[in-house]
């Protein structure tokens, strides 16, 4: 096996795990990682789906890891911009909350505030909406290829 199936396929079970995870809403979301229990695992947990879910899609398909044609640079420099602000997510979420729960009250600051709170939900839902919109645009532009290996010949 070549290192781009290992890379690919250590993405896909990091992101399966994750969702996983996330979706049953396991305890050990919350399980604290330092003795003042400010860091959930969740958070560590997240930060990796968030880099995983676009990794996987890069190392999945070979036109967003070397492209041929000017969609497929776009989405490649799209999702390239993605996994960037996956690997970004927790020091910009950490910038936005001020801790590493990423907990927000009612305060009339920015940081910590409802403010930061919807910067920081558009930012986790924009990786993941985001990775998905481009691979779902990939796959739409494939149906409308013209298959230039068919010649017609009638």
């Amino acid at each position: 096996m070549n290192k781009r199936k290992i890379y690919f396929y250590s993405a896909l079970f990091l992101t399966i795990g994750v969702i996983l995870l996330l979706v049953t809403g396991s305890s050990l979301l919350t399980t604290a990682l330092n003795s003042d229990e400010t860091i959930p695992f969740g958070t560590i947990l997240t930060w990796t789906g968030m880099i995983s879910l676009p990794l996987t899609i890069y190392w999945g398909i070979k036109e967003l890891r070397k492209p041929s044609t000017k969609l497929n640079r776009i989405l490649s420099g799209s999702l390239k911009i993605i996994i960037v602000l996956g690997i970004l997510w927790v020091p910009i979420s950490y910038l936005l909350a001020g801790n590493l729960s990423f907990s927000f009250t009612e305060k009339e600051t920015f940081q910590g505030g409802q403010d930061a709170m919807r910067w920081f939900w558009r930012l986790s839902y924009g990786i993941g909406i985001g990775a998905i919109s481009i691979i779902f645009t990939y796959w739409i532009s494939l149906l409308f290829k013209k298959d230039k290996t068919v010649t017609n010949s009638v």
